[in-house]
C-alpha cells in the first residue's frame, strides 16, 4: 500500500490491524534477502501481532513463530488464524527458551515498562536477564531487539534530537536504565559471540487505540488539562515501525548496531492539541509551559537506510480525530509520554 492509496479512515479494528500489517514492497524485497524463517518473542504485546502479520504477508513462503505468554487467548487465536504458528513461553525460564525453535532470525519484542518503578526487580529482569538468555541462546541467529528512545539523556529541543552516537545516558528511573541494560545484553553477546543484529531504538509508535497522538486527543476530547513540560515529542505510525523492524533483519551487524525508528519532525505538544482541538470541535486545556529539553530522537540514519515513513503527520491527525470522535476501540493505556522524572 503506497501512502497515496493509504485510506481516509478506519471502518473497523480489523481493517486499522490490515493497515499496520500492510506490508510495503520494500519489506518484501528486504526479507526475501534474508535467509531462514522468524522467530517473535514477546509477540503478544501492542505492536507484536501486526508486525508478525506483515512479516508473514511478506514472506508466505517462511515460518513465522510468535512466543508469548498469551494471557489473552483472543491474541493468540487471531496470529494464528493469519498463519503464526504460536508457541506459550515464559522467557525467565532459560530451559523454555532454550526449547523454541532454533530460527535464523529473531525479533525480540519482549519487554516491561508501567509498573517499572513499583516493581523494580520484575523490570530489571524482563528488560536485562531475558535479554542475556536470549542472546546466549539465539547466537547463531540474526537478532533484531526492539528498545527505546529513552536510553538517551534529555536533549534540547531544538536540536534535532539525540543521533545513535550520542552516549546512552538517560535521566534516573529504573526503566529507562534497564532498557539500556537490554541494549548492552545485545551488545556484548553479539562481540562476543559474533552475532548479527540490529537494535531499534524506537519512539513513539502510533495506533488508532493507543499512542502519544490517542493520549492528546483522549485529553481534548474529555476536557481535560494537557500538561506541556515535556513539549516536544516525535512519533511514527506503528505500521512504518514494523516495516523498520523487519527490514533491519537484512541490515543485521557485527557486532550489533543501534538505528533510531521514529519520525523525522520534532512536534510540539501545543500544535499537536490544537491540531486535534480543531479537528474535534473541542477547545484545547493547556498547563505548564514547554521544558527546554525532552526525549526525542534523530531519525536521519533511519531515512537514509529505508527511506522516509510512508504516514504523515497530518494523515494519523485525521485519522486519531475521526477514531476518537466516533467512539472506537482504545486499550485503555496512555504511554505517559508527560513524564520526566522517569517514573513508569
Amino acid at each position: 500500500m503506497s501512502a497515496a492509496s493509504l485510506p481516509e479512515r478506519f471502518a473497523t479494528v480489523a481493517e486499522l490491524e490490515d493497515c499496520l500489517s500492510e506490508p510495503t514492497a520494500e519489506v518484501a524485497a528486504d526479507l526475501a534477502k534474508v535467509p531462514g524463517d522468524i522467530l517473535v518473542l514477546g509477540v503478544a504485546g501492542k505492536m507484536g501481532p501486526t508486525l508478525a502479520r506483515m512479516a508473514k504477508r511478506a514472506a508466505p513462503e517462511k515460518r513465522v513463530v510468535g512466543v508469548a505468554r498469551f494471557s489473552d487467548r483472543g491474541v493468540r487465536a487471531s496470529l494464528e488464524k493469519a498463519g503464526i504458528e504460536t508457541v506459550a513461553c515464559d522467557l525467565l525460564d532459560r530451559r523454555a527458551v532454550e526449547a523454541l525453535p532454533g530460527l535464523a532470525n529473531v525479533v525480540f519484542m519482549a519487554a516491561m515498562k508501567f509498573g517499572a518503578s513499583g516493581n523494580p526487580a520484575l523490570t530489571w529482569a524482563m528488560n536485562v536477564h531475558v535479554p542475556a538468555i536470549v542472546a546466549e541462546v539465539f547466537a547463531t541467529s540474526r537478532i533484531v531487539a526492539i528498545s527505546t528512545g529513552c536510553v538517551y539523556p534529555f536533549v534540547p529541543v531544538d536540536s534535532g534530537g539525540a543521533t545513535e552516537d550520542t552516549p546512552a545516558t538517560p535521566p534516573p528511573g529504573d526503566y529507562a536504565y534497564s532498557c539500556v541494560g537490554r541494549e548492552r545484553m545485545f551488545e556484548h553477546f553479539s562481540a562476543r559471540l559474533g552475532t548479527p543484529g540490529r537494535i531499534v531504538r524506537l519512539n513513539y509508535a502510533i495506533d488508532m487505540r493507543y499512542g502519544v497522538l490517542h493520549d492528546i486527543a483522549t485529553k481534548v476530547q474529555g476536557g481535560e488539562p494537557i500538561d506541556l513540560s515535556m513539549g516536544h515529542v516525535n512519533v511514527i505510525w506503528q505500521g512504518d515501525a514494523n516495516a523498520a523492524a523487519l527490514r533491519c533483519l537484512a541490515r543485521a551487524t557485527t557486532p550489533t548496531t543501534p538505528l533510531n525508528v521514529t519520525g523525522p519532525q520534532t512536534l510540539s505538544v501545543r500544535w499537536l492539541a490544537k491540531e486535534f482541538a480543531r479537528r474535534l470541535g473541542r477547545a484545547a486545556k493547556l498547563t505548564g509551559s514547554e521544558g527546554p529539553t525532552g526525549w526525542l530522537n534523530d531519525a536521519s540514519r533511519m531515512v537514509a537506510e529505508l527511506g522516509p515513513p510512508r504516514v504523515a503527520i497530518d494523515r494519523m491527525l485525521d485519522w486519531t480525530a475521526d477514531w476518537l470522535s466516533r467512539g472506537m476501540a482504545s486499550h485503555g493505556k496512555p504511554t505517559h509520554y508527560e513524564v520526566r522524572d522517569g517514573r513508569f
